[in-house]
């Protein structure tokens, strides 16, 4: 009887932990500044952190930028030394609400969702909307959302003479599962 309702209140106290904030720092940033014609711009980052907070229907995502990876060295040194300073902006960040959000809808079926909020780059702030598919999956919820940033709006400058290699808008996607199998659980 006492471990029947020890495992009761361990569940519980599960979902209800599992409802405060959800993470994970396995999400995925992809992001592509390629021209055509030119050297292909492209990289990746793997340990990107993302809580979603349901009860305040906010979403905040963290990436180091030291960690995007790019197929050549030399452009992941001139990413971080030259264009978004890495030293000095260590950091980039993005806090959102996701707009008529309720923890209770997300199911199987992928529904989008609009997040409005502040991104941070180089330690400017720019307001942005961005549309992200969420649904449920094992493991807690997958969210993808694919959104352009302006390197212009986060003062990143590029020099004249490779200005025409690189795209003054740069693909973003990110890809990641926030939770973990107690969300999975207090999901079903």
């Amino acid at each position: 009887m006492k471990r029947t309702v020890f495992f009761i209140l361990l569940f519980t106290a599960c979902s209800l932990i599992a409802q405060e904030k959800i993470t994970t720092n396995k999400a995925i940033i992809n992001f592509e500044a390629t021209v055509p014609f030119f050297e292909e711009i492209k990289a990746v980052n793997k340990s990107v952190m993302i809580i979603l907070d349901p009860k305040a229907s906010t979403l905040l995502c963290t990436v180091v930028m030291r960690d995007f990876h790019f197929k050549l060295d030399l452009m992941k040194e001139h990413f971080n030394e030259n264009y978004v300073e890495s030293d000095r902006y260590p950091k980039a960040f993005f806090k959102g609400k996701i707009a008529k959000f309720d923890l209770k809808d997300i199911d199987e079926t992928e529904k989008e969702y609009v997040i409005k909020g502040k991104l941070m780059i180089r330690g400017k702030y720019k307001d942005i909307s961005v549309k992200a598919l969420l649904k449920k999956v094992y493991g807690g919820i997958q969210i993808k959302s694919d959104f352009p940033i302006t390197i212009s709006d986060f003062d990143i400058e590029i020099p004249n003479r490779i200005a025409a290699k690189i795209a003054k808008t740069v693909n973003t996607e990110l890809n990641g599962v926030i939770g973990n199998d107690e969300m999975f659980l207090t999901l079903k």
